[in-house]
């Protein structure tokens, strides 16, 4: 039987050769596809609040080193598999719903030179393709949103984790005042959509056999930082290369709603670590 929800999250991400797209617009923006840097990708490469900066947090909140073997669910185009891979020397094993979303992270990394130290692979985040106790580290930024089984997610990550290994999570949580305004990155509508208040995702990590060990409220910098760049596309449209790629041209009226979601508190974010 198909799994309805995750054909319409295929659809909310899929671009047809989303891989070559980036490339145009790499080219486009005067760089050297022979020579490309992590840095030349750093606009689209990871497709979460707060970027690259909120990505380091996380590493260093879980200790992130290069004797780690780090699973990213959610890995979409690669972008924080290769930002762990080269800044830690790290392995780094990356899951994501979306095909197309593999391949594209594969050739890219490739591009900058971490092929040897990332790999991705197309897979249900609830049903991981991994033997028990395999990962140092299971990561996650911006992706249990779309996941309405969230008891079978945490479950699976337990699972694939060795014993001792860490849970990191960097995710969009429901806040306090009021629904969810769409279309958000993560959803055009609310079919697609599930967010837990934090009271409900420290009981479902804790019944999953989890044991917290940090936990921070980064929504104020969330709010700073996405409505500077909703405020930065419509004052200057879209660069040749931004979210935009991914998701596509009503990206704008996402940010705007996803500003507007951070201020008014129908959002929170939450940095998260916890040890099996």
């Amino acid at each position: 039987m198909p799994n309805l929800v995750n054909e319409a999250i295929q659809t909310h991400y899929g671009c047809p050769d989303v891989g070559s797209v980036i490339l145009a617009a790499l080219e486009k923006a005067g760089k050297d596809l022979d020579r490309l840097t992590p840095e030349d990708l750093a606009p689209v490469d990871e497709f979460h609040i707060r970027g690259r900066v909120a990505t380091l947090e996380l590493a260093k909140a879980a200790g992130i080193d290069a004797h780690k073997h780090v699973l990213d669910v959610g890995s979409g185009v690669g972008g924080t598999a290769r930002c762990l891979a080269r800044e830690f020397g790290c392995r780094v094993t990356g899951i994501d719903l979306t095909d197309e979303y593999c391949r594209a992270a594969a050739m890219l990394s490739a591009k900058v030179g971490l092929a040897d130290l990332v790999d991705y692979r197309q897979g249900d985040a609830t049903n991981l393709p991994f033997d028990d106790g395999l990962f140092d580290v299971v990561w996650t930024e911006h992706v249990a949103m779309n996941i309405p089984d969230k008891s079978r997610l945490y479950k699976e990550m337990h699972r694939v984790l060795k014993p001792g290994g860490t849970l990191a999570i960097y995710d969009v949580l429901a806040g306090p005042s009021g629904e969810v305004l769409f279309p958000v990155p993560w959803a055009r509508t609310p079919d697609t959509s599930f967010l837990v208040e934090p009271s409900e995702l420290r009981r479902l990590l804790e019944d999953a056999g989890f044991t917290i060990s940090g936990w921070s409220d980064t929504t104020a910098a969330a709010c700073v930082w996405f409505t500077a760049l909703a405020e930065r596309i419509r004052k200057e449209g879209f660069p040749p290369l931004g979210f935009h790629l991914l998701v596509g041209s009503d990206f704008q009226a996402m940010a705007q709603n996803q500003g507007r979601n951070l201020q008014e508190g129908r959002i929170v974010l939450g940095q998260i670590v916890a040890r099996k």
